[in-house]
This record gives C-alpha cells, sequence and structure tokens, in this order.
C-alpha cells in the first residue's frame, strides 16, 4: 500500500529524525570522546548537527548540491575538533539521495573522497589516534553504502522500464483498437455500397425495361393487342427475373447477418457478357436496336470479371432505354490477353427534346466501382453527334482457367 504521507511531508519528517538523532547522539559521544581531547560540544557544534539534517529538506530537487552541502558541513564538524558520532547520518542520507537519482560520476568518487578525509589518514596526520577496527569498518560500510545506492538505482530503472512498457501496451492496444475499429467502418462503407450498386444493378434495368414496355402495351392495346401481349409478357419476364434477383440478394444479406463476410456481387445476372446475344435480348424486346461487335479471341473469364462485364452493359443499355428512346446501340467486346475492353455507343435519340443529359444517377458511378475493384477503370463520354459512349477495361488475371 502506498503512503499516503506527501514527498514534502515525508523530507519534514525525515529531517526531524535525523536531526534529533544527530543532536542527542552527537551530545553522547561527544562525551564519550572529551576524555580523548576533543572540543567541547558548543552552540556552533549543535548548529552543524541540525544544518546537515535541515539541507536535507532540498534532496529531491538538489541532490548533488545538498550532497556537497552536507559533507561540508561534516567536513567542518571534524575539522573543528568534535567528537566522532551520528554526524555521519545525514551525510549518508544525502549520498542514498544523490546516488540513486544523479550521476554516478559526480557521487560516486565523493566516497573514497570522504573516507580519505574523515576516517583515514586524514584524522591521523591531524593528531587523531588512528583505530584500525573503525578503519576497516568504515571502509565495509562504505561498501555497503555503495552497494545499496547501486541496488536502489538498478531498482528504479527496472521499475521504470516497466512502467514504459505498461504504457507502450496501453498505446499499442489503443492504436490496435483504433485500427480495427477503422476497418470495421471501411468494411461497412464497403459493404453498403456493394447492397447500392447490386440493388442498383438489379432494379434499375428491370424497372427500365418494365417502363418502356408498359408504354408500348399502353399505347398498342387497342390497335395491336397481340403486340401489347408480347410487351405484358416482356413486364412480366421482366419483373420476375428481378424478384428472383432481390431474393437471391436478400439471401446474402442475410448469411451475412449470420457472420459470413457480404460478398461485392453476392448475385450474378442470368447470362454473362460471352453470351451477348442472351444478355441483349430484353433490352431488344424493349424496343433497342443493339447491335454486336466481337474483336478478337473470346477466351474463358473468371465469374467475378464476367459478372462484372456482363453488369456494365446491362447497365449502359439501360441508360440508353431510359435517356434515349429510339437511339441505335453498338456493343463491342475486345479479347486480348491482358485485359477485357468494352465499349456501348448509342446514337442521338429520334427525338431529342425526349434525350437526359443529367448524369447524377448511380448507373455511372456503380459502373466505375464494379471495374476499380477489378483494377479496371470505366469512362463515360458524350458525343459531339449527340449520342453517348461508354468505355470498360478489365484486367484479365493470368490465372484466367479458375472455376467458374
Amino acid at each position: 500500500m502506498e503512503s499516503r504521507i506527501r514527498p514534502g511531508g515525508r523530507d519534514l519528517l525525515l529531517t526531524l529524525i535525523v536531526a534529533a538523532v544527530q543532536v542527542g547522539g552527537g551530545r553522547a559521544a561527544n562525551l564519550h570522546w572529551h576524555d580523548a581531547g576533543s572540543r567541547e560540544l558548543d552552540a556552533l557544534g549543535y548548529a552543524l548537527l541540525v544544518i546537515g539534517p535541515l539541507l536535507l529538506l532540498g534532496r529531491r530537487a538538489c541532490p548533488r548540491a545538498v550532497l556537497i552541502g552536507v559533507l561540508a558541513v561534516t567536513l567542518t564538524y571534524l575539522l573543528c575538533g568534535f567528537g566522532y558520532g551520528p554526524i555521519f547520518i545525514a551525510l549518508v542520507v544525502a549520498f542514498l539521495s544523490a546516488g540513486t537519482r544523479g550521476s554516478r560520476w559526480y557521487t560516486y568518487p565523493l566516497v573514497p573522497l570522504g573516507y580519505l578525509l574523515m576516517a583515514w589518514p586524514a584524522p591521523g596526520i591531524r593528531g587523531h589516534p588512528t583505530d584500525y577496527s573503525l578503519v576497516f569498518g568504515v571502509l565495509a560500510w562504505l561498501a555497503v553504502l555503495v552497494a545499496v545506492a547501486e541496488g536502489t538505482r538498478q531498482r528504479r530503472v527496472v521499475h521504470l522500464a516497466r512502467r514504459q512498457r505498461a504504457q507502450a501496451a496501453r498505446r499499442n492496444q489503443q492504436a490496435e483498437r483504433a485500427r480495427e475499429l477503422a476497418e470495421r467502418e471501411q468494411r461497412a462503407t464497403q459493404e453498403r455500397l456493394a447492397i447500392a450498386r447490386e440493388l442498383h444493378d438489379v432494379l434499375a434495368h428491370s424497372l427500365s425495361l418494365i417502363n418502356v414496355q408498359s408504354s408500348v402495351a399502353l399505347e398498342l392495346l387497342d390497335r395491336k393487342p397481340e403486340q401489347a401481349a408480347t410487351a405484358l409478357a416482356a413486364i412480366k419476364a421482366a419483373s420476375r427475373d428481378a424478384i428472383g434477383e432481390v431474393q437471391a440478394l436478400l439471401r446474402s444479406l442475410r448469411s451475412g447477418a449470420d457472420g459470413v463476410e457480404f460478398v461485392v456481387a453476392p448475385t450474378s445476372p442470368a447470362v454473362r457478357v460471352s453470351d451477348l446475344e442472351t444478355l441483349l435480348a430484353p433490352a431488344r424486346t424493349a424496343g433497342l436496336d443493339v447491335r454486336v461487335r466481337v474483336r478478337g479471341t473470346p477466351v474463358r473469364l473468371p465469374a467475378v470479371l464476367d459478372t462484372a462485364a456482363a453488369r456494365i452493359v446491362q447497365e449502359s443499355l439501360t441508360n440508353v432505354l431510359r435517356h434515349a428512346p429510339g437511339a441505335k446501340a453498338v456493343v463491342e467486346v475486345d479479347y486480348s490477353p491482358e485485359e477485357l475492353r468494352l465499349t456501348v455507343e448509342n446514337t442521338a435519340p429520334e427525338n431529342a427534346a425526349q434525350s437526359s443529359t443529367t448524369l447524377g444517377g448511380n448507373g455511372i458511378p456503380g459502373m466505375a466501382e464494379r471495374a476499380c475493384a477489378l483494377g479496371g477503370e470505366v469512362s463515360a463520354t458524350a458525343l459531339h453527334t449527340g449520342g453517348f459512349r461508354v468505355t470498360a477495361r478489365l484486367p484479365i488475371p493470368r490465372s484466367s482457367d479458375d472455376s467458374r
């Protein structure tokens, strides 16, 4: 349990105890050494016995200065001829304070210096009798004193290292928690974008076909009911496909809620870009005139790449149906060993007043996100002739024979 006494209070208590011991013990020691010719303890002696402990009040702020000051007071006491006694207690405390807090180069050399001046041989030179038992006893105590100071210093270093390691561990834990939180937020953002992209791809295409076919059916219902029936059948097929894909998307979301990570493309279109005729059939049924150009040698594509390419073509044709009614479109697929290049270009609409120049929807950003996830890119450009061109570049992985 940690002491409740503040450092200043502990220093004051230590000062009072050392002063009491030095004054009381110094008086008794002076009576003992008085018969050996030592000077009688007077006001100067008492003052020196008290000054040393008082200097200990500053041992935390200036340990080396306090050590030098107490050493000077002790030497003055002995040089004045007062008898040996507890005068060394303040010096021991000052040394331990300086030795454990300051530099060894400034504190440890004072130990042999003090021994030479206060134990041997300086006292013998001044005429004091030499007690060799005292000489060797003081030497042994000084060795113990240095060992205690060094042990305390090492203990303090170990304690400081442990505290620094604990602080570093706490900082690392906080950084790890922050990183995990950022990763979770990033994954959640990516999943939200994937969900929005899938919903847009599934619903926008189907709803655009339904919108076009319903307009055709309303117009032909009275005059050409057989063609209106064809349009209604197309509406039924488009709505059925949309419902099936939405249900598949919801199943993927529910499985993700059970701990399975949500995949960027949880559903696949009914057809792939390698089956262009089937892919373009809904748009043609809706009345869009679509031509196809295939360049290069068709290769088997990875499922994710084939799905993304089909979505891009599908979304591009949906934009033509929505924003350029009556226009003609050309879908070009260019195979090469390194990449798959898609181009969907449409002419100007028959009625320019019906065309929409608003590009603020989610179709083009969704296509760009799909291409970027595969390391490719999508560009959309308005043509000077009034038409529009969407170009996608999708790199083909080297291991293109992966399982589909």
